[in-house]
């Protein structure tokens, strides 16, 4: 009899895996919330997974050609924070929007919002290439790379800086997806681009067969043919007129009244997210102090960090759609509910992910490079970082559901307080004053982070996210 029923629940469970794969079900109003979470979440971490597996895939291979190129990659990936941060803030913004319509069944104008913010995408992207074309020397030295890195290795942030429209694009469209509560197409998109990325690496970077041997540069350009794959498979589904959120061409004409509700939306989004990533940038000239070696284990932990980041910011996005769906439709203790539910999930995963790094992080920063200083400075950045991890569970997930509901100025100001008056300075006290070098910069992340998720929980039980209207 036990065994019938274990038969059952094991029947049940991938015939609900296999409905999150398909994206059967696009309405999350009614219904369990459990059901709704894992429906959403399982194909929004697997897109999570599939995009920190470019960077991982990435940083295996360029660690093979020097530190020197990989300190490269980790210098240039701090730089395009900004990009993500708009890109982010984009895709945050038309997900609360779409949400909110999809909600409200107003399809038409959710539509209308994809086209929007596909054009507003599009001219930031044309205003950062032209930056990143003409300087990326500067950009390097001003990241604390040395003059043999800037020297030999410029192309390789010129070229990523300067193709980043499929960057913002497929965070953008992901975003659509996500609103829309089609979050498995999002998924597929990554699927086929880092198959193709994950084909070309190496060889384009090690120059296998009649490959020509490009080195780093190899990693820039199967990373931008695979994304910009990723972004043709997009605008096919968006186009296609399949899902909830259908595109044409006529739709592509500036609405102001649209574009203005995006941008306030977005705004506050793009500003926390630009918050944390010239924090980031400042972190990371701090560790470029010590040296390019000592860099690039620090890169290459930090992309082994983002691996495992990554598939919780899926189960945190599923709560922002869950949060602006169930507002839409009138559910705000719904929307409630979800979202601590979500962030008890991601409380489990980084747990779990925090004894693995405590006894395998060597492990780990061996299998993608030899070198020692690399390894001894990338262990320790991931051993005092998983100290910190279960508080970065509900930091995650509740500034993601802030998100959701279109209240994007809390999680700024948050950021703000918790980002540039708190982790900035005592990191730099740290490594400058109590000269604790770069063990100071990564106390400092986990003591942010920890601030971060305390005042997330404290304001998000008063419950004003619920009154915001968009």
């Amino acid at each position: 009899m036990t065994g019938s029923i274990n038969q059952d629940t094991k029947t049940s469970f991938f015939k609900l895996f296999k409905q999150a794969l398909r994206g059967d079900v696009k309405d999350f109003t009614t219904g369990s919330i459990d059901r709704a979470i894992f429906l959403l979440a399982v194909p929004m971490v697997l897109e999570m997974v599939l995009e920190s597996l470019f960077a991982l895939v990435d940083i295996y291979f360029v660690n093979k050609v020097s530190p020197d190129a990989a300190a490269t990659v980790g210098l240039t990936e701090s730089s395009l924070t900004i990009l993500y941060s708009i890109a982010w803030g984009l895709a945050m913004g038309a997900t609360a929007l779409i949400a909110r319509r999809a909600g409200e069944k107003d399809f038409k104008t959710a539509s209308s919002v994809a086209a929007q913010v596909i054009m507003i995408a599009t001219a930031f992207s044309i205003l950062i290439s032209i930056f990143g074309i003409l300087f990326p020397k500067e950009i390097l030295r001003f990241m604390g790379a040395d003059a043999n890195v800037v020297n030999e290795h410029y192309g390789f942030t010129q070229l990523m800086l300067g193709s980043n429209i499929v960057i913002m694009l497929l965070f953008v469209n992901n975003g659509i997806f996500r609103g829309s509560g089609d979050a498995s197409v999002a998924m597929k998109a990554l699927i086929f681009s880092n198959i193709i990325n994950i084909i070309l690496d190496p060889l384009l970077i090690m120059g296998y067969g009649p490959f020509p041997k490009m080195g780093l540069m190899g990693a820039a350009v199967s990373t931008t043919i695979g994304r910009g794959c990723g972004v043709i498979f997009q605008f096919y589904h968006l186009f296609a007129g399949k899902d909830l959120v259908k595109l044409s061409i006529k739709q592509f004409k500036a609405d102001l009244v649209l574009i203005r509700n995006l941008l306030n939306t977005s705004s506050g989004a793009m500003f926390q997210f630009l918050i944390g990533s010239c924090s980031w940038i400042f972190l990371a000239k701090l560790v470029a102090e010590s040296g390019m070696q000592a860099t690039s284990g620090y890169f290459t932990a930090i992309r082994i960090c983002m691996f495992t980041i990554l598939p919780a910011w899926g189960i945190a996005n599923a709560a922002a759609t869950l949060t602006g769906q169930n507002l839409g439709a009138g559910h705000p203790e719904r929307a409630e509910k979800s979202v601590w539910r979500s962030a008890f999930l991601a409380l489990c995963f980084f747990a779990l992910v925090a004894l693995v790094f405590f006894f395998f992080g060597e492990t780990f920063m061996r299998f993608f490079t030899s070198n020692e200083l690399a390894v001894t400075e990338g262990t320790r950045c991931l051993h005092i970082l998983a100290i910190g991890y279960m508080f970065f569970a509900y930091g995650m997930v509740l500034t993601q559901a802030f998100n959701g509901a279109g209240d994007s100025k809390t999680p700024t100001y948050i950021n703000l307080f918790v980002f540039w008056m708190l982790q900035i300075p005592m990191a730099y006290l740290l490594v400058t004053y109590l000269k604790m070098g770069t063990t100071g910069v990564y106390v400092a992340i986990n003591i942010a982070e920890t601030v971060l998720a305390i005042i997330s929980i404290i304001i998000f039980r008063k419950g004003r996210w619920k009154l915001v209207k968009v």
